[in-house]
């Protein structure tokens, strides 16, 4: 019985708890924060790559061949625009109303 009195009043942990609360929260919030800004970064850059590959010129062409006793004629492509080729398509919007 002695001993449960002992625990029920002893308050020695109890400001190393609430100093290990608030270190976390301030931890997790800071690394919300953190990730958050991370997202927008990992975002900004896909979309780079993706800019990156839309506009590789993916056009060839070569010349035809003529020889004494024969001639090849020449081919070609040529890649137009697309839709979304260009930089920064993916543009934020400012939220509406539903009304």
């Amino acid at each position: 019985m002695n001993l449960m009195t002992q625990l029920l009043n002893d308050e020695a942990g109890f400001v190393v708890s609430a100093e290990l609360v608030l270190i976390s929260t301030i931890t997790v919030l800071g690394l919300v924060a953190g990730l958050s800004e991370l997202s927008a970064a990992i975002n900004q850059e896909l979309e780079d790559v993706a800019s990156a590959f839309g506009s590789i010129n993916q056009s060839y062409r070569y010349s035809g061949v003529n020889g004494h006793f024969g001639s090849r004629a020449g081919s070609g492509f040529d890649d137009s625009a697309d839709f979304c080729d260009g930089e920064a398509d993916i543009v934020p919007v400012a939220p509406r109303n539903e009304n």
